[in-house]
């Protein structure tokens, strides 16, 4: 049955999970995991776990299921990547209040991930202004990060898990793991 669920159009699913049938709700889930996991990597918590952002992507992919209406002329899959991202941006903003103070330090790889769906177009000093900023804040990873933790984060960025980063560098997966927290840790740094 799972086979016959796994050929089934995105649409066809999202309905079927809509009206109840969980086997279809995980199957969406399932195709949509990379995805998720891609939209929240370039997003840090400095003191927060990644799997929190993780979560909270999936409860916006649930969103996505529950809610998508295909009378609206949009795919499923960018709705779900909308919902996603929505439901990312609300979790670093809650975090950067107040009583979420171990979480105040919100950190985005990918700053154009975090940015306000509703903000304002850039002018051309801004952009500018941005670009070199963002230039600035690579060269800053040049010079901290070592060529291992550069190769890495590229791969993290990309949405790769740590066992395929780790047959990508041949290295063991606790090393990517400990070069993804070295890289966490030197990044946090002001």
């Amino acid at each position: 049955m799972s086979q016959i669920l796994e050929e089934l159009p995105d649409q066809t699913l999202q309905k079927m999970a809509r009206d109840g049938d969980r086997a279809a709700e995980e199957t969406l889930i399932l195709r949509y995991s990379r995805a998720v996991r891609s939209c929240a990597r370039p997003l840090f918590l400095a003191g927060g776990d990644s799997e929190d952002l993780t979560q909270e992507g999936f409860l916006g992919l649930l969103d996505a299921i529950r809610e998508y209406r295909p009378d609206r002329d949009a795919a499923f899959a960018t709705f779900a990547q909308v919902c996603i991202r929505n439901r990312l941006r609300s979790a670093v903003r809650s975090a950067g209040r107040e009583k979420h103070a171990v979480l105040n330090a919100a950190l985005s790889w990918e700053r154009d991930h975090v940015e306000p769906a509703a903000a304002a177009p850039l002018g051309p000093e801004e952009l500018l202004i941005a670009r070199e900023d963002w230039a600035e804040e690579l060269g800053r990873m040049e010079e901290n990060l070592s060529p291992l933790e550069r190769e890495i984060l590229e791969h993290y960025l990309r949405g790769l898990s740590y066992r395929e980063i780790a047959q990508a560098t041949h290295r063991s997966a606790k090393s990517v793991d400990n070069a993804v927290q070295r890289i966490r840790k030197k990044l946090a740094r002001p």
